[in-house]
């Protein structure tokens, strides 16, 4: 009796746990179409990752359900008559989402090659209008530095931070207590300890400082630099999006149907067995 009563609440339990399992990912599905924007790229690959990231759930539940009949059907009370019968829908809700998960595959590449390919797009356009603004800059520099009077300014900034830089290096408590100051950047630590090693390192770098030209080639090195940085992690998220949701999709796909149309057909072909035993008995 108690063998008895603890099958009957294993099947139960699976029954319900497994049902529980598929109205839930229905219901996720119902509230990820919100709001409806089939057009939009964006949208489908997020509806299209969000399924597949819970794409396992039904496949439990499918596996729990069916576990809990075929407990039922192994158990002594397998003659009792089934309330509901929910093997049928199941195995055609299985069906179903097989194909959703096939059309979900090739959609999904598509729509992150196109966005891919816009976000590519705007990268370059961003780094080929800050590629402008720093040429029309460069332009007016350039127009201001031919000015006599801005030239001699100029020179005459030179001389200052050359000279607060060299009586800097002159004083070892000042060098020091520069070097020790945890404010000042790292960047120009490492400049004074050029400086102190090499004396005409001061002169170059004042020189590439008041060079225009040059200072507006290091920064377009670095835009462009920028710009292949991130069209490549562009180019990798897209990758990894496509690998990872694309055969995941197509796992499902296969999971889903081989579990709906063998499950479909193998219940057809007991109904017509069951004809045929029913004298028998």
């Amino acid at each position: 009796m108690i063998d008895r009563l603890a099958t009957v609440n294993a099947a139960r339990t699976l029954k319900v746990v497994g049902t529980i399992l598929i109205l839930s990912f229905l219901l996720d599905f119902v509230i990820l179409l919100f709001p409806f924007q089939p057009t939009d790229k964006g949208w489908q690959i997020g509806l299209a990752t969000a399924l597949v990231d819970r794409g396992i759930v039904p496949m439990v539940g499918l596996g729990m359900l069916f576990a809990g009949y075929w407990i039922d059907g192994t158990s002594e009370m397998s003659d009792r008559s089934q309330p509901v019968d929910l093997r049928f829908p199941a195995l055609i809700l299985s069906s179903i989402l097989g194909l959703l998960f096939l059309l979900i595959f090739p959609l999904h590449l598509n729509n992150v090659n196109q966005a891919k390919s816009l976000t590519v797009t705007r990268i370059s356009q961003d780094a080929d209008q800050a590629e402008n603004q720093l040429k029309s800059q460069l332009t007016q520099l350039q127009a201001q530095l031919g000015n006599t009077q801005v030239k001699a300014e100029l020179e005459q900034q030179k001389s200052k931070i050359k000279a607060q830089f060299t009586d800097l290096l002159k004083d070892d408590q000042k060098y020091k207590q520069a070097l020790e100051n945890p404010n000042l950047p790292p960047t120009q630590k490492e400049l004074l300890k050029k400086f102190k090693a090499n004396p005409q390192e001061l002169d170059k770098f004042l020189a590439q400082q008041s060079d225009p030209q040059g200072l507006a080639n290091e920064k377009l090195n670095q835009i462009r630099q920028r710009k292949e940085e991130a069209q490549k992690q562009a180019q990798q998220e897209a990758l990894k999006s496509g690998l990872r949701i694309g055969m995941s999709s197509l796992l499902l796909s296969i999971g889903y149907i081989i579990i709906g149309w063998t499950g479909l057909r193998g219940m057809g072909a007991l109904q017509g067995g069951g004809g045929k035993k029913a004298p028998a008995r």
